[in-house]
């Protein structure tokens, strides 16, 4: 179980300075060996995985997705992504855009912000009414116990950053052609409202802080050490066995026999590196 690991049992860091890039290399490439057994041991035994990512922008979701998913398949660890919700779906219950992208048994689906948008940034930004915030916070907790109930491991993360680093991160997608795209309308406007989106979040906990889907928040003020610090918390909260695998020995290449390589004009893309 991953709790017994070596790599699990190390103490936090007492220094408070940000971790230097080849510390944290090391330390991700240790965990994403675990990341590869735990995907083995899910799709073998058969278990149903759903993370939950949520937390102010700029907060480092996206980054600390990318390193959990980094070495693992795609097909068992499936990153779920809505875009803004159509008229049809306007006019659903509105968890019922999220349930078919609830896993399967083999498979790890990663919410890169849920149905908790209705809590936050659409609380926030007015895109429903108070009664719809009020009857959701009271609702899905119960949606959370059935779908639990139905033996999928429910984990939920929030991602806490402070109002100096938000600033820093959000200046440096300006300044950054690289980011650009990460800085919508939505997130400036978002930006103004800290203390509304802390109401929201405060009000969301309170309702939403469950013994069967509780809330894990991480100190993300320190993007590297948030990121090996959720990914070492998740690989706890999920037991998991090496399964048992066949040495594996690279065949021989056949022969060429009669092949020659043809004399093709290949369209070589010019070598400027």
């Amino acid at each position: 179980m991953a709790k017994d690991k070596k790599w699990a049992q190390k103490q936090p860091m007492a220094d408070s300075s940000k971790m230097n890039n080849k510390d944290y290399l090391k330390a991700l490439r240790e965990l994403h060996v675990e990341t590869v057994k735990l995907q083995e041991w899910v799709r073998h035994k058969g278990i149903k995985v759903c993370i939950v990512f949520e937390g102010r922008d700029g907060a480092g979701k996206g980054g600390t997705i990318k390193a959990l998913t980094e070495r693992v398949s795609p097909r068992i660890f499936r990153v779920i992504a809505l875009s803004a919700p159509t008229e049809r779906e306007k006019s659903q219950m509105y968890v019922q855009r999220y349930l078919p992208y609830l896993p399967a048994a083999g498979e790890v689906v990663i919410f890169d912000r849920s149905w908790y948008n209705r809590a936050g940034v659409e609380r926030v930004m007015g895109f429903c009414t108070k009664d719809q915030v009020a009857r959701f916070l009271k609702s899905i907790p119960s949606v959370e116990r059935s779908i639990v109930d139905s033996g999928v491991i429910l984990i939920k993360y929030w991602l806490e950053v402070s109002q100096e680093e938000q600033t820093r991160r959000l200046q440096a997608r300006i300044k950054d052609g690289r980011k650009i795209w990460k800085l919508t309308g939505m997130d400036l406007k978002s930006y103004s409202r800290w203390y509304d989106y802390s109401r929201a979040r405060d009000d969301m906990f309170k309702m939403t802080d469950t013994e069967h889907a509780p809330w894990l928040v991480a100190n993300s003020n320190d993007k590297r050490r948030a990121r090996l610090n959720i990914i070492t918390d998740l690989l706890s909260r999920i037991p998991y066995e090496d399964v048992p695998r066949e040495a594996v020995k690279l065949p021989k290449r056949q022969k060429p026999g009669s092949y020659k390589e043809p004399n093709y004009p290949l369209r070589l893309i010019a070598e400027k590196f």
